[in-house]
């Protein structure tokens, strides 16, 4: 089965392309992107599985909309090189209140979709246009949301209920928690590694959004996002959770105006906020803190200090720990970063080897010390295999 995957952010759009036979590993055979829409120099690149570049010279152009970025898609997709489109399957962040489980997408879930908007305002209503932008495209293709909120569905009640009047939790108000594709795909493929599975793991998925997850045998029994994708650890533009007090004296300093103080908790909160021209960029952020800008230091001290509380938590929470895991940008390839984060916890029987930790590798690979009673990993987020995993499944029902 052929199955076509898209990510999408703001400015951006992914796309994978797999050949998921039955029983089988969906196995990648071309991947691209368009980058910078709506910039006055948009980025369209396009590989097939070995690196070839199959992409047109030249391929920039101003892709005002994302509309016209998605005919660049349609274009490379429909090429004669790619395998006809079975499936099309997309990376939704929030569900709304009523959707559980993955699910083809009916008019029904648009409809839902939409209504997910006021809890993830910056990621729903893009794939909301994506989707039926594509549907337009290709109407007679099956089209499925793969949610980022489903692997944390086993968490239990005492983890995703607020402490507020019931009457929220009937319109939705809960902790879903995020980045639940790359979890699961780092539980796969650390079980298609071989050996024992941890019983006791954390996940730190550390890129743009960052979340720590308590996974117990598999599942996921807490998480720090919630709600939405604003709150937990410090981001880098999102401040992670605040007091709601806090909440109170910044409406009221923006005259109630609900919109500002989003955009501001969104766009140039987190990491961004410790830097005049406001870069959540972690390695603009080190190399500023290494020339002696404090506002850079303080801000890298806030952000690993936040993840070590998290998963210092859950260590008490799971009643012992087996296995550390980063993932994403950071995650994966800011040593120091990790390092920080696991500092602070070496009393706790988590050794981390420094040498193994400054090795340049791509890939599953472990970073902790010989007898470390606490195995360290890096493990690169697959969401896209996950999706054309799900998708493959729903479709053969």
């Amino acid at each position: 089965m052929q199955i076509l995957v898209l990510n999408s952010g703001s400015t951006s759009i992914k796309f994978s392309f797999f050949d998921a036979e039955e029983g089988s590993t969906p196995v990648s055979v071309f991947e691209g992107e368009v980058s910078g829409i709506g910039g006055s120099e948009a980025k369209f690149s396009f590989r097939d599985a070995d690196g070839h570049d199959l992409a047109p010279p030249g391929a920039k152009a101003r892709i005002g909309s994302l509309e016209e970025a998605v005919e660049f898609v349609g274009r490379a997709v429909m090429g004669p090189e790619v395998p006809k489109i079975e499936a099309i399957g997309y990376r939704v962040v929030h569900p709304g209140a009523r959707l559980k489980g993955h699910q083809r997408i009916t008019d029904e879930v648009l409809k839902e979709l939409r209504a997910a908007a006021e809890f993830a305002p910056l990621h729903d209503p893009a794939v909301v246009k994506l989707i039926e932008t594509m549907q337009a495209k290709f109407p007679a293709i099956a089209h499925y949301a793969c949610f980022d909120t489903v692997f944390h569905e086993t968490m239990p009640a005492e983890a995703s209920t607020y402490p507020l009047p019931a009457e929220y939790a009937g319109k939705g108000v809960r902790r879903y928690g995020f980045h639940g594709l790359s979890c699961e795909s780092i539980v796969v493929q650390l079980r298609e590694a071989g050996g024992d599975f941890p019983k006791r793991l954390v996940i730190a998925h550390l890129g743009g959004g960052c979340s720590v997850t308590a996974v117990l045998e598999g599942k996921s029994i807490d998480t720090s996002m919630g709600l939405t994708p604003t709150g937990g650890i410090v981001m880098a533009t999102r401040p992670g959770d605040l007091d709601p007090g806090l909440m109170m004296y910044l409406l009221r300093h923006h005259d109630g105006d609900v919109d500002a103080v989003e955009k501001m908790l969104n766009h140039s909160s987190g990491l961004a906020a410790f830097t005049p021209a406001g870069s959540g960029d972690m390695r603009a952020l080190r190399a500023a803190a290494d020339r002696g800008a404090e506002r850079a230091g303080l801000a890298v001290k806030v952000f690993t200090r936040s993840v070590t509380k998290a998963i210092g938590s859950y260590l008490a929470l799971m009643g012992g720990l087996d296995a550390v895991v980063f993932a994403g940008g950071i995650g994966e390839h800011d040593a120091a970063s990790r390092q920080e984060i696991l500092d602070g916890l070496q009393t706790l029987g988590i050794q981390l080897d420094t040498s193994r930790n400054q090795e340049k590798k791509s890939g599953l690979r472990s970073i902790s010390a010989e007898g470390s009673p606490v195995a360290i990993s890096v493990v690169p987020a697959e969401e896209d295999r996950m999706i054309a995993t799900h998708v493959a499944a729903m479709s053969r029902v």
